[in-house]
């Protein structure tokens, strides 16, 4: 006998099939025999620990009860399996009894831990009826073993794995109505709260559909706050709901405090721009660069009081009045709009402000490029034409940028708008 009992390990070392059927036709009790005499361990430890799969799948078809046998580290061989990362022959041991994943059931949250840190991915093996080990937990009322499991598989989409059912561990705590473990599951950011099952339920509608219960409306409230509706709901959480109006109120409030700060900001800055343009346009319109006389006692005849440059170069005096007058009349017309004591309170009415501040600002540069090219010399008048050229190029590139630029957002505006409303 113990001959056929060493040769029946020996096979379980190798994963000889064949061998193993052999022995059994000579003793059909040796496997009842070794489950009876054995010391230290069975074959079927033998066999989970060096992964031989039809090994196991054939021990535990002749002799399913082996599966549940620990060996002298109180260790079952399913344990082994997990710790060695075989998970086909963990598949095979779990279609036996798929409770016994559930390794707390007999209080070992330790071994537990020590299985998922040899091998998370144990813990996404699946029963015959697709339950995980989360499952298995929330039947069993088991937290610490679902906490155990969740922070140590490292798969946060695992939290939503489904049974044959369609039904998630929120759809089975919440039926049982275990209030723990549904809190901390509500807590994870990967858990999908509006699951449906195979009935097209979500977890609030098994709550509604269950009998009454004292934590109901605790379930109830805490499902709601996590965003849970059911199927003939909106989606609109109850927590929402609850402090809608208080947080609408306090973004309302500080929206209107930086709309007014933007508007005080744009009004004071155009403002003293506006200022300064005027001053300049007036000073440039009584005394352009040549200065009026003062006397006229000159080679020439000239009237006291009138500007040389607009008696010798009418044209240039012509465009520099022109873009002058323009200017000033711009930077008057934003200082009294903004002095009018009119309540403008609307983004349209101060870019438009910002556009005849750019006009002003435009002609300014012009009324300036005009009297540079009149009080350059002949002989220098090339290179000034170069250098005005080219910044009128650079200037007229930044604005159209700047109009580009405002067009595009005015365009995303539009767009977002009628999205909103349709």
């Amino acid at each position: 006998m113990e001959e056929l009992e060493t040769k029946l390990f020996e096979a379980a070392k190798t994963g000889s099939v064949s061998l193993l059927r052999k022995l059994l036709k000579e003793d059909p009790l040796i496997l009842d025999r070794v489950e009876v005499n054995y010391f230290a361990e069975t074959h079927l430890h033998v066999a989970a620990i060096l992964g031989h799969v039809d090994f196991v799948k054939e021990i535990i078809r002749i002799k399913p009860e082996l599966t549940n046998e620990l060996n002298s580290h109180r260790s079952s061989p399913l344990h082994l399996a997990s710790a060695k990362g075989h998970l086909d022959v963990v598949k095979g041991l779990l279609t036996v009894d798929p409770q016994m994943c559930l390794v707390p059931i007999k209080g070992r949250i330790e071994d537990m831990k020590m299985l998922l840190y040899a091998k998370a991915a144990a813990a996404q093996v699946m029963a015959y009826r697709g339950e995980s080990i989360l499952h298995l937990s929330v039947k069993h009322y088991q937290l610490e073993a679902l906490k155990v499991v969740v922070n140590t598989a490292g798969y946060p989409e695992f939290i939503n794995s489904r049974d044959s059912d369609g039904n998630t561990v929120l759809h089975l705590s919440v039926a049982d109505k275990q209030v723990e473990i549904i809190q901390f599951l509500l807590a994870m950011a990967a858990l999908e709260v509006n699951a449906l099952n195979i009935n097209g339920m979500t977890a609030i509608d098994l709550l509604i559909q269950s009998r009454r219960d004292v934590r109901d409306s605790e379930i109830e409230e805490s499902l709601k706050c996590a965003g849970a509706f059911g199927t003939s709901e909106t989606n609109i959480p109850l927590c929402v709901n609850q402090n809608m109006q208080k947080n609408s109120w306090k973004r309302l409030v500080t929206l209107v405090k930086q709309q007014e700060e933007w508007f005080d900001k744009t009004r004071g800055a155009l403002m003293v721009v506006a200022s300064l343009i005027a001053t300049m346009a007036f000073q440039v319109s009584v005394s352009p660069l040549g200065n009026p006389l003062s006397t006229d006692l000159l080679d020439r005849a000239h009237l006291a009081g009138f500007s040389i440059m607009a008696q010798n170069s009418p044209r240039a005096y012509t465009v520099l009045h022109i873009y002058n007058t323009i200017n000033f009349i711009a930077s008057l017309s934003i200082i009294l709009l903004l002095m009018s004591g009119l309540t403008i309170r609307r983004r349209s009415f101060m870019w438009i402000l910002m556009v005849i501040t750019w006009i002003a600002i435009s002609a300014n540069a012009i009324a300036y490029m005009d009297l540079v090219l009149h009080v350059t010399p002949i002989d220098e008048a090339k290179s000034a034409m170069y250098v005005i050229q080219y910044s009128l190029i650079a200037w007229l590139v930044l604005m159209a940028l700047l109009l580009i630029g405002h067009t595009i957002r005015l365009i995303l505006k539009l767009v977002k708008k009628l999205r909103k409303r349709y």
